[in-house]
C-alpha cells in the first residue's frame, strides 16, 4: 500500500447515508459496529458516541437527534470530518456531565482494562438520570465482564442482540455515577545514562515500561549515529519512548502520533523532563508541514489497530519515511522478526540492512 493509497478516503454506502473510511481508522469493517448500527434507536434529544471510529454505528441517529462524538484517532477524525459528522478530539471520560439522553460505547477492549473502565465511567457520568447506554462488544474480548461493570455503574441492563461473537446491550442510568479518579501514571527508565520519568494516560502502547523493541533501536542507533543537532522524525512516537532519549542526545526531534492520549502523554513527559520536541497529532505524516524533511527517521511501527492485526499503517510508515528523508538520510525501523518489512524497504530504498537481530530486529536503509 502506497502512502497515497493509505491516505485516500473512500465513501461507503450506509443505510442512513454515506460514511468515509480509510486504513487505520476503526469502525469499518467491524461486526460489532455494524450490529450496533442496526440496533440503536433514538432516545431524547442529545446523543454521545464515545468510541465512534468512522461513525458507522451512530450514523442512524443523524437527523433524528443531536449527536456528539469524542474521538482520539486522527485517522478517524479525518474520516468523520469528510463524512460531515460532528466530532471533537477528546478522551472518552471528558464528556460533559449529565448532558446526554443517550450514549453509545463500542468497548475499546484492545486498549486495556483501565482505559475501558474509564470509558464506561465517562458514559455513566455523561448521561442524565434515566438516560440510556448502548454497549457493544465482542464476547471473546471481555464483553460479559464489562457488561457487569456497566450494570454496577448504571443499574438495569439487558443484552438486546447477539450475532456471532458480537453483542449489543442496553442499560438505563438509575444511580449517580462516581467521581472521575486520577488518570495519570508514570514510571522511570534509564536510557543513555539518564533516568527519564515517562508520564502516560491509560490505553497507550507499552504503558508502565519502555518497550524492549524501542530500547533495542536506541542501542543500535547509539552505535552508529552521532545525532546531536540532526533533524530526526519519530513516526508513531507514542508517549515518547524514542523521542525523549533522542532529544536528550541533542537531536531536533519531530514526533507524530495518531492517538490523542499518547500525544498528551508525550507532551507532558517532555515538559516534566525539561526536554523539547515538536509534537503533532497526525495520521502518519499528514500533519507535518509539506516541505518538512529529515536526516534520520526512526519508527517502532504499530501492527494492531483496535485489537486487529493490520499492516497498512506500518506500510504507510515506511513510505512516509522515504518521502520525508533528504538524500543520504537514514531510516531505522524496529519490528518483530516475523514481520516481513524487508521487501518493502528494499523496493523503496534499494537496499535494507539488518543491524540487530535478537528478540526484535532493527532494519536500516539509506535514501540515495
Amino acid at each position: 500500500m502506497t502512502l497515497e493509497e493509505y491516505h485516500r478516503l473512500t465513501p461507503l454506502p450506509h443505510p442512513r447515508g454515506v460514511v468515509y473510511v480509510k486504513p487505520g481508522a476503526r469502525g469499518y469493517p467491524d461486526p460489532v459496529y455494524d450490529l450496533l448500527a442496526r440496533t440503536v434507536e433514538p432516545f431524547g434529544e442529545r446523543a454521545l458516541d464515545l468510541n465512534p471510529g468512522v461513525g458507522w454505528a451512530s450514523l442512524p441517529l443523524e437527523g433524528r437527534m443531536e449527536v456528539d462524538r469524542l474521538e482520539t484517532s486522527k485517522a478517524a477524525l479525518l474520516a468523520l470530518e469528510r463524512s460531515g459528522l460532528k466530532a471533537r478530539r477528546a478522551l472518552p471520560w471528558e464528556a460533559e456531565e449529565g448532558a446526554y439522553d443517550l450514549a453509545l460505547l463500542v468497548l475499546p477492549a484492545g486498549r486495556g482494562s483501565r482505559y475501558t473502565q474509564l470509558a464506561l465511567l465517562g458514559a455513566a457520568r455523561a448521561l442524565r438520570p434515566g438516560g440510556r447506554l448502548y454497549l457493544a462488544g465482542d464476547k471473546n474480548k471481555g464483553f460479559e465482564r464489562y457488561f457487569k461493570e456497566a450494570k454496577a455503574l448504571l443499574g438495569y441492563g439487558l443484552v438486546l442482540k447477539r450475532e456471532g461473537a458480537a453483542r449489543v446491550a442496553l442499560l438505563e442510568k438509575e444511580r449517580e455515577a462516581p467521581p472521575l479518579p486520577e488518570v495519570w501514571s508514570s514510571f522511570t527508565e534509564e536510557v543513555y545514562g539518564r533516568t527519564f520519568r515517562f508520564f502516560h494516560l491509560p490505553g497507550v502502547f507499552s504503558a508502565g515500561r519502555l518497550d524492549p523493541a524501542s530500547r533495542l533501536l536506541l542501542e543500535a542507533l547509539e552505535e552508529v549515529e552521532e545525532i546531536r543537532g540532526l533533524e530526526v522524525l519519530d513516526l508513531g512516537a507514542g508517549y515518547g519512548g524514542l523521542t525523549l532519549p533522542l532529544a536528550h542526545r541533542g537531536a531536533r526531534v519531530s514526533a507524530v502520533e495518531d492517538d490523542w492520549a499518547s500525544v498528551l502523554s508525550l507532551r507532558r513527559s517532555l515538559e516534566e523532563n525539561n526536554l523539547q520536541a515538536e509534537v503533532y497529532h497526525s495520521d502518519v505524516d499528514e500533519a507535518l508541514p509539506e516541505e518538512a524533511r529529515y536526516t534520520i527517521v526512526v519508527t517502532n511501527p504499530p501492527f494492531h489497530v483496535g485489537g486487529s492485526f493490520i499492516l497498512d499503517v506500518a506500510q504507510a510508515f515506511v513510505h512516509a519515511a522515504y518521502a520525508r528523508l533528504r538524500p543520504g538520510g537514514r531510516f531505522y525501523l524496529v519490528a518483530n522478526p516475523f514481520l516481513k518489512y524487508e521487501p518493502l524497504v528494499e523496493a523503496l530504498f534499494g537496499q535494507c540492512e539488518t543491524l540487530r537481530l535478537e528478540a526484535y530486529k532493527v532494519l536500516f536503509a539509506v535514501r540515495r
